[in-house]
């Protein structure tokens, strides 16, 4: 695979390992103020109607639906064709999100209390505090209209192949809510938590501009709905919103039994699932997310060939990435969530619920990676529905599941609920995707295998050296952590090594070759999957 991905691949990387650490550190600095009262219950309650409008939107569009449509005019047609389409998709993006943000901030109240009919069960005044969660979602309904244009800026950069903007744009979000976190709650409380989520919305569609001007797009006040391109970009955004809109509606099912599980049920939920989005992020979404535009490509090439050989490569390594670190991160619950979040408003309490359900959330890490890049594959051909009837496979289940556990097992079993999902999702769309493409499936199963026996003897002596590193207090914890990854990661590349993963010795290869030439000495190293 060309080198020019393993740079697209790394600068994504970069943006997402950014993000996410920022992610952690906001994730800190929000449970130091706050810790989980229920002010900040309400905080994410208020977030979710905005991040609904957002994800089904622009979400849908900057990537399954956009990207193939736009790569193709501009390498098959002409780049005036290009932005001839990328203007009219903006524009109609843009008012339609502005449609649903006036409509969202009218019926607010009533949005409120249904997705969340316990907020306020156990606080002195639970109407305030509802109130409260409708004053939040009014003003946090800013950032959507930001990110609907600043999502269609990075589908339109990430098309053509520029991704150090779209990188940093995450970052900058980050850091506004940190600032609402460390400066803005002391004078406002919560409501400097949905300032900073809106002026980081500003600087998340900011930074991207200047990639426009370089890229030369010539922008057009359109609303050419009859445009055949147009018209194709919204076909294929049909079933992706249905898909992102079952996506958020699992997030919402969460909440909802959640707010009856008790104070502070919702916003443990969150920190942990915060924490088990990191791994996911790093690999599953980094890759994928680099590799969809040369999926595209070769989509518009009509090369079928390469691209299941693309996807399977990028699969292989996903999951080299993703098992041992969700693995690890599962038996290291306890030490990590007590050295990210426990100090301040947030006690050990806290920690030790947020830390059995981050447990339960890393069951799902793995299926939700490789659902990543498989999705991706069939977004690429042009096939958006088959995706998304398997997230309404998964909301089903989540459903069903969360209704007969939330009661007896409160989050620790809506958090496997989620996993369970994300499970049945994975496998479905993992059939559905050999089928389609009616490739041996045994080379990738294989490699799979592997890498889950390596993982497997890193978790058992992880699981035997932890018992003697104790996790109650934060010096202590970031002891163990640091120990334990760094045993388990020597153990894990060792078996890695052993057994001949191509992976690891394709790592492996690349230094030795980057330490010869800064020797100034000359070697090749052999094919090799993204890095």
């Amino acid at each position: 695979m060309g080198g020019g991905l393993a740079v697209a691949a790394a600068i994504v990387a970069f943006g997402f390992i950014g993000s996410r650490l920022l992610g952690v550190l906001r994730t800190a600095a929000i449970a130091d103020a706050f810790g989980a009262e229920p002010e900040l219950d309400a905080w994410r309650v208020a977030f979710q109607i905005p991040d609904l409008i957002f994800q089904v939107l622009a979400g849908a569009t900057m990537g399954s639906a956009f990207i193939p449509v736009f790569a193709r005019l501009y390498k098959n047609e002409s780049t005036e064709r290009a932005w001839y389409l990328a203007s009219s998709v903006l524009t109609l993006v843009t008012i339609a999100t502005a449609v649903l943000c006036a409509i969202a901030f009218i019926a607010a109240p009533v949005l409120v209390p249904l997705m969340a009919p316990g907020l306020g069960e156990g606080v002195d005044d639970p109407d305030a505090l509802v109130d409260r969660a409708v004053f939040l979602t009014r003003i946090m309904l800013l950032s959507p209209l930001l990110f609907a244009v600043s999502g269609m800026l990075t589908g339109i950069l990430n098309a053509r192949q520029q991704f150090f903007l779209p990188a940093l744009a995450p970052m900058l979000y980050n850091l506004a809510i940190i600032a609402g976190a460390v400066v803005l709650s002391r004078p406002f409380g919560v409501e400097g938590l949905a300032i900073g989520v809106v002026v980081g919305a500003g600087l998340h569609l900011a930074v991207q501009v200047p990639g426009l001007i370089r890229e030369r797009m010539r922008y057009r006040f359109l609303l050419d709905v009859k445009d055949a391109a147009t018209r194709e970009v919204g076909r294929l955004m049909g079933p992706r919103i249905l898909g992102l809109a079952a996506v958020q509606l699992n997030l919402f099912i969460t909440i909802f039994f959640a707010s009856q599980i008790g104070s502070g049920a919702i916003a443990n939920m969150t920190y942990a699932f915060t924490i088990a989005q990191l791994p996911l992020a790093l690999f599953g979404m980094a890759l994928s997310t680099a590799v969809f535009p040369r999926l595209a490509d070769q989509m518009a090439d009509g090369d079928l060939a390469a691209l299941h050989n693309t996807v399977s490569r990028v699969l292989r390594l996903i999951m080299f990435l993703t098992i041992p670190a969700a693995v690890g991160l599962a038996l290291l619950r306890e030490p990590v969530t007590v050295l990210l979040l426990q100090g301040g408003a947030f006690g050990p309490g806290d920690a030790a619920v947020t830390a059995a359900a981050l447990g339960w959330y890393c069951l799902g890490i793995v299926p939700l990676a490789g659902t990543e890049i498989h999705s991706r594959g069939f977004y690429a051909m042009g096939d958006t529905r088959t995706p998304v009837l398997m997230t309404l496979v998964a909301l089903g289940v989540n459903v069903v599941v969360s209704a007969l556990v939330w009661e007896p097992f409160g989050t620790q079993g809506l958090a496997f609920s989620v996993s369970l999902a994300a499970w049945a999702e994975w496998g479905l769309l993992s059939v559905l995707w050999v089928r389609r493409t009616r490739q041996p499936v045994l080379p990738d199963a294989q490699v799979i295998a592997r890498v889950a026996w390596a993982a497997a003897l890193m978790a058992l002596v992880v699981g035997v050296l932890s018992a003697f590193f104790p996790s109650d207090a934060r010096p202590t914890a970031a002891v163990a952590t640091v120990a334990l990854t760094s045993a388990g990661a020597l153990v894990y590349a060792a078996m890695a090594m052993w057994l001949r993963l191509d992976e690891a010795t394709s790592l492996l290869d690349r230094v030795l070759v980057k330490l010869r030439r800064g020797r100034g000495e000359t070697g090749e190293a052999k094919d090799e999957p993204p890095s």
